[in-house]
């Protein structure tokens, strides 16, 4: 198996994930790269995940589970977790998603085969299926040969992660940790934590596009995507942060307008989510992007 001495750890985040978790773990341990550290966290779910994964771990003993005793949400948790970490690279997975069988092999294989020498993380595109297992849709658009329909970033992509467009899928993604150590990891005071990352790790280093389907995305009810339309959401406010921080890291006027569009995304999306006083923030936020532009 390639890369066989190269150490990949997959952390998995479960939440309420009581019917989920097990695919998700025999994902992990069904990859084709056989050099791998599973640590699974439970979030103090509500319903009886901790004894599903508890049950199915005792034939491997060499999974690491945290049960936290209190809900301290998916940044923290993770955030938490990596002190135990032994992996050169390791990818965040939550406990509803599944990875494909060459999922790591082939992350693993573009870390080690790259043109970019400070490769900081790569992506790939997903399949996104319903509750039930069943096909939805792809979060790229594909061809019938399953490659991208339009083409996507790799290399220096500061200004595209800025922009309103739809750039990196985060749970086909691996990080590769030194780098991540570097960044100071994430941002644990925000309510997600991907975004941010992606804005601080493109700003100083490489991303590369991976153009396969490598993991399956579950949509559900609860997911984090649904919880950005609830109104009153904590998410308004942890992106209009990351916004305000893509500010700081802007280096010129031609950023500061790549990045206008997005705010105001976020202005339309905190009015419609009644956050007021984040719309107030994005505003202003808006107003300062536009005199940068001047």
């Amino acid at each position: 198996m390639p890369h066989s001495t190269t150490i990949v750890t997959v952390l998995c985040s479960c939440y309420n994930h009581a019917e989920y978790v097990c695919k998700s773990i025999e994902s992990v341990l069904n990859q084709s790269h056989d050099n791998i550290q599973l640590i699974v966290i439970d979030d103090f779910s509500s319903d009886n995940s901790v004894e599903v994964i508890e049950n199915f771990i005792l034939n491997f003993p060499e999974i690491i589970f945290i049960k936290n005793k209190k809900n301290i949400g998916l940044t923290q948790s993770v955030t938490n977790a990596l002190q135990y970490v032994t992996g050169e690279y390791f990818i965040d997975l939550a406990a509803d998603d599944i990875l494909l069988p060459n999922c790591i092999e082939i992350q693993l294989n573009t870390f080690k085969t790259s043109k970019f020498t400070n490769l900081a993380m790569v992506y790939g595109n997903a399949e996104n299926i319903t509750e039930d297992g069943n096909h939805f849709s792809y979060y790229f658009e594909v061809d019938e040969h399953l490659k991208s329909k339009i083409s996507r970033p790799s290399g220096d992509i500061y200004s595209k992660v800025i922009s309103s467009e739809t750039v990196l899928c985060s749970v086909s993604s691996m990080y590769k940790k030194s780098v991540f150590d570097a960044l100071n990891g994430y941002d644990t005071t925000l309510s997600y934590e991907d975004f941010d990352y992606w804005i601080r790790a493109s700003r100083a280093y490489n991303i590369e596009y991976i153009d396969a389907v490598l993991v399956q995305k579950r949509i559900t009810p609860n997911s984090l995507h649904a919880s950005f339309y609830l109104k009153k959401n904590k998410n308004s406010n942890s992106t209009y942060i990351i916004l305000r921080k893509a500010y700081k890291l802007n280096r010129n006027k031609s950023e500061h307008k790549i990045l206008i569009p997005r705010v105001n995304i976020e202005i339309r999306n905190s009015f419609r989510t009644q956050n007021y006083l984040v719309m107030l923030k994005n505003c202003y936020l808006r107003l300062r992007l536009g005199l940068k532009t001047l």
